[in-house]
């Protein structure tokens, strides 16, 4: 019994061999017919890659400070956005409450950041309810954050390369609020405004796993979609309005 048992192992293994070698030749036939078509010898060496990562000669690029400001804006309105330069906090404020008034904003959602606490928001409009986020335990953030009519938050990063703001999610900055309400105000502080997308990646790989952020969100401007037939839509995704205000 245990000889029959031993020899239809043997059968099977050699069946799938013969499987494996046919599909193996049809494989090769397939491959060169189009090698044939194109008139190109077959490689049978995988190509050389002379680069791992970035070569040396990007990690070094770097802006000058007006470049970086310069180069972000042009990126960042040519996807739909607003960018505004401001000279500091309080400046900031004022932009804030202008455009709250100007857009008649009743509801107002902002992140937990000592940057924000400071603006004082929450007495500059009294007409309209300003909420920090997660400062409640009891309330429902991400519908507070859905009916919206503004988001303000802080950019942990900006790459002016790539014309997109970093925004970092923890439990006081929840992602809630630069992805639901209709609008989005993202304050940049100047020094946070690097050259290159990579200045930004690397705080996070020297921190290491274990210290990563909930979420990492890049923002380029309003959401736009055109998943359907190529329609263009603004704002079904997102906020359908960006201002990134680069401050100092």
């Amino acid at each position: 019994m245990a000889d029959r048992t031993e020899q239809q192992q043997q059968s099977h293994q050699e069946w799938l061999a013969q499987l494996d070698e046919a599909s193996s030749a049809k494989q090769k036939s397939f491959i060169d017919g189009i090698s044939s078509k194109l008139r190109r010898p077959l490689a049978l060496t995988p190509p050389q890659h002379p680069y791992r990562g970035a070569p040396d000669f990007w990690r070094t690029f770097e802006w000058s400070e007006q470049e970086r400001v310069d180069r972000f804006t042009d990126h960042f309105k040519s996807a739909g956005g607003h960018v505004v330069r401001l000279s500091d906090m309080d400046e900031v404020k004022r932009f804030v409450t202008d455009k709250a008034t100007e857009l008649s904003a009743k509801y107002i959602v902002r992140q937990n950041q000592e940057e924000l606490d400071a603006l004082g928001l929450e007495d500059a409009l009294p007409a309209a309810t300003v909420s920090t986020w997660n400062s409640d335990a009891g309330e429902a953030w991400k519908a507070r954050a859905a009916e919206a009519d503004i988001g303000v938050v802080v950019a942990d990063y900006a790459a002016a390369y790539t014309g997109s703001i970093t925004v970092l999610s923890s439990k006081d900055k929840g992602r809630s609020v630069s992805l639901l309400p209709t609008v989005l105000i993202a304050i940049i502080p100047l020094e946070r405004l690097k050259t290159r997308l990579g200045e930004v990646l690397i705080n996070f790989d020297e921190a290491g796993r274990e210290s990563l952020p909930a979420g990492i969100h890049f923002i380029s401007g309003p959401s736009r979609s055109a998943d359907i037939e190529n329609d263009l839509t603004i704002g079904v995704h997102g906020p359908g309005i960006v201002y990134a205000l680069i401050v100092g």
